[in-house]
């Protein structure tokens, strides 16, 4: 009778999840057709391309949710699609970039016949042929971002020709963009993801296996206790090929007609693969971790190597109320081993060639030794993380506060990890990491983990990145910028607080478009020549107070006239300052 009753209960759970899917369907396929109007302009614009071009250039634009994968052959990473919001418009992209490691360049390849603009897709390299990258699924966003198409699409891109190929296989995945997707032998599993209309939303824990060899999908049908639906977790394949690794994740409800409350997911689950190809059986099963783990959070970043190890960095935690929602970012780094399912914290050692340097001071002699005892007495207040603010102001005047904390050289370690590290108890030089954001692109290559872009929030507004660290995962010594954020970047519109002023707004910064950089460039010239200069022994607080009706004439110019008095005023002080500073 319990057997029975259980059955029953799952069939009524699947039939609702399946009702779910029908009115969320029906919702969204206006919506989608509208939108896929769009998507086939891009496609045409595309199909005008009849030869590979290869152009060096600098790294990309700020973005997040891309993908960022290593080349199966060479020592290069290959970057995808991604998303940018500037507080009105959001824009998509399909742009491929390739990133060569030895010579820290980028190239971006525009290839015919490419997928349409995309992000929160899944892309996956595979070895065989030359090399191959796998890409499916993701979502397409109009620009006011009010309506969403998901893609359920499957491309693959011949490194080694590098021509993009659309695969057209029957009884794949629906639509879905948050999903997950790994290589496990010859064949590509997805799980879990979203999908979204204006109106509706549902969530995702199927499986699915796409054959290398037969290029079909299959869903399967696993046994035991599967985790909740969800999208954004951590995937990872297991060294042996024997199953994948599910982690985390965040998934929402609606709790009222317009309340929505979101999860976030901490459990683990293994997806055992048994049997012989062709008879295999797949069973799901719950994983309880040791050692140290990750706090709750979503949006973190994920990279697997070849060791069975996989990284997580990063993250946001949000805390959720009817009216509000704010969130904790994180630029921590944790380790997960799938052989000894153990978690460890990615403590950063220092650089060495520091210590070494004060170990022959301390030969020295007694001069030696009383250098040595003031540099440990300075340091000994490092002890603890310690809290490091910056303040940027970006083109608009905008003051971005970014907060980085620096390690302090003792904190804990595992024990197991103690051994390995060479430091004779001398604290090591304070570590400068990346600063705190979710939805980054990470991937690892050669033993290093690569870190590019993502976003942070502060109060309302959003800051998508587009700089570039990586850090060496056998010495765990110090992150390497490779691309330093660029406040120039940081392009911010304020939303209009009257619905009607919307559309008229919208239209002004469409027209807005083509001029700005010719404005930008009369601006850069005005700042040459005609600024008022500082006067000798003058304070920042008097030179703005003389000259603010000079910066509020500039702050309205560049900000327009719907701008509000209040705002403008502090972009003027702003501008003000920065050209005190300067001067």
């Amino acid at each position: 009778m319990g057997k029975k009753g259980r059955k029953e209960k799952v069939k009524g759970a699947e039939k609702t999840a399946a009702k779910m899917e029908k009115k969320v369907s029906k919702r969204s396929k206006r919506e989608e057709e509208d939108l896929e109007a769009l998507i086939a302009e891009f496609q045409n614009l595309d199909a005008k391309k009849t030869q590979v071009v290869e152009t060096t250039c600098p790294p990309p634009s700020p973005r997040l949710n891309a993908s960022l994968s290593a080349h199966p052959e060479k020592d290069e990473l290959i970057l995808f699609g991604g998303e940018f919001f500037n507080g009105k418009k959001t824009y998509l992209y399909n742009e491929l970039f390739f990133y060569n490691i030895k010579k820290n360049s980028w190239v971006k390849s525009e290839i015919p016949n490419c997928p349409p603009p995309r992000c929160s897709h899944q892309a996956v390299v595979v070895p065989q042929s030359g090399g191959q990258l796998w890409i499916f699924g993701g979502e397409f966003a109009s620009p006011n971002g009010e309506q969403f198409y998901h893609y359920k699409d499957l491309w693959v891109l011949h490194l080694a020709t590098l021509t993009w190929e659309n695969i057209k296989g029957p009884g794949g995945p629906s639509g879905r963009s948050g999903h997950r997707m790994v290589l496990s032998k010859r064949q590509l599993l997805v799980f879990g993801g979203f999908h979204e209309s204006t109106r509706d939303f549902i969530y995702y824990n199927d499986v699915y296996s796409f054959s290398l060899d037969s290029f079909s999908w299959s869903r399967l049908t696993p046994s035991g206790s599967a985790p909740s639906p969800r999208s954004a977790c951590q995937m990872t394949s297991m060294p042996d090929g024997t199953g994948v690794i599910i982690y985390g994740g965040y998934s929402k409800v609606r709790v009222k007609k317009d309340v929505e409350k979101g999860t976030i997911h901490s459990d683990m689950f293994l997806l055992k693969k048994e049997g012989k190809d062709g008879q295999e059986k797949w069973t799901w099963s719950r994983l309880n971790p040791c050692g140290n783990k990750p706090p709750p959070r979503s949006g973190f970043s994920m990279a697997a190597g070849s060791t069975g190890r996989t990284v997580l960095f990063g993250g946001v935690c949000d805390e959720e109320e009817e009216e509000t929602l704010e969130g904790d970012f994180y630029n921590d780094l944790y380790l997960y081993d799938t052989v000894k399912n153990r978690w460890f914290p990615g403590v950063l050692r220092g650089d060495k060639t520091q210590k070494k340097k004060r170990r022959r001071g301390r030969k020295g002699g007694a001069e030696g030794e009383e250098a040595e005892k003031e540099v440990d007495g300075e340091e000994v207040a490092l002890q603890g993380p310690t809290e490091v603010i910056k303040e940027i102001v970006t083109e608009d005047g905008t003051v971005m506060t970014i907060k980085e904390v620096i390690r302090g050289p003792q904190m804990e370690e595992e024990a197991a990890e103690e051994e390995e590290d060479e430091d004779d108890g001398l604290p090591s030089a304070p570590l400068v990491e990346p600063c705190p954001r979710s939805s980054a692109m990470a991937t690892i290559r050669q033993g290093k983990v690569f870190l590019y872009g993502g976003m942070f929030e502060v109060g309302d507004r959003q800051f998508t990145l587009n700089d570039f660290y990586c850090l060496d995962l056998h010495k765990m010594d110090q992150w390497e910028v490779l691309v330093e954020m660029d406040p120039k970047t940081q392009e911010w519109l304020e939303e209009s607080e009257s619905e009607d002023d919307d559309e008229q707004e919208e239209e002004e910064a469409k027209g807005a478009e083509g001029e700005e950089e010719e404005s930008e460039e009369d601006s850069n010239n005005e700042e040459e020549v005609e600024h008022p200069t500082v006067q000798e022994g003058e304070s920042l607080t008097d030179y703005q107070i003389r000259t603010e009706q000079y910066w509020i004439e500039v702050a309205r110019a560049n900000m327009g006239p719907s701008a509000k008095d209040k705002k403008v005023t502090k972009v003027a002080l702003e501008m003000a300052k920065i050209f005190y500073e300067d001067e």
